[in-house]
């Protein structure tokens, strides 16, 4: 049998992050200790032991020292790896950020998508009241959601599942209807508002909402819109 360099091997002299490492099975835990305790490996298919020199970085949801108490994880390699740890507070412990994740999450999804999105006030506060179990992944999943299913480019209260704006579904339904407006009227909000949120820059305004010039200016003229 041919060896084969494993992960570690490629990143000899480098970093290896092991994301999620309080789910490795037990029977991994014992290879993976022994590999950083004596700082070599054997490939694959080899005899030969190949040293080492990688920097570990680890990551889980876990609470590893309730696995250790319970011998779900390695007391020895949860020492190892604890050198130096970080703890990243849920979202629900750091809501002012959510404002700036989303801020974020909906200007990367503007440049894959080409539609500019917003999210209302009313929006917003709903975000920053929802625990978010999922954290910044949960919220990013959202996030992409919505600017799929909506038409228009702000995100409002009606937009979001009951379970984040905490309105029972026939009230959602409800507020949904107040909202409805004819295509015309919308078609000129949708415009108006682009072109607002663009500072006045039209040629974008018109490439966003993939339209031509021509006849956004047509439209503007229609609305009695200064040209």
């Amino acid at each position: 049998m041919q060896s084969k360099e494993g992960l570690l091997a490629i990143a000899d002299g480098g970093t290896v992050f092991l994301d999620e490492v309080g789910e490795l099975p037990v029977d991994l835990q014992a290879k993976m200790l022994r590999a950083l305790q004596e700082k070599e490996i054997r490939p694959v298919g080899s005899t030969k032991l190949v040293p080492i020199n990688v920097r570990i970085l680890a990551a889980t949801n876990r609470d590893l020292e309730h696995a250790v108490a319970h011998g779900a994880f390695r007391r020895d390699l949860y020492f190892r790896l604890n050198v130096l740890s970080l703890r990243i507070p849920p979202l629900r412990e750091r809501r002012q950020d959510i404002p700036l994740l989303a801020g974020h999450i909906l200007e990367r999804l503007s440049q894959t998508s080409g539609r500019v999105h917003e999210l209302s006030d009313e929006a917003m506060k709903a975000l920053l009241a929802y625990d978010w179990p999922g954290n910044v992944l949960e919220l990013e999943n959202c996030l992409e959601r919505f600017c799929a299913m909506i038409s228009g480019n702000v995100i409002h209260m009606v937009d979001l599942p009951s379970s984040i704006s905490g309105a029972p579904a026939h009230a959602i339904a409800r507020s949904a209807e107040t909202r409805i407006m004819p295509i015309a009227d919308l078609e000129k909000q949708t415009i108006l508002g682009t072109i607002a949120q663009l500072n006045g820059d039209k040629l974008m305004a018109a490439k966003l909402l993939g339209i031509g010039k021509t006849t956004l200016y047509r439209k503007l003229k229609e609305y009695g819109a200064e040209l």
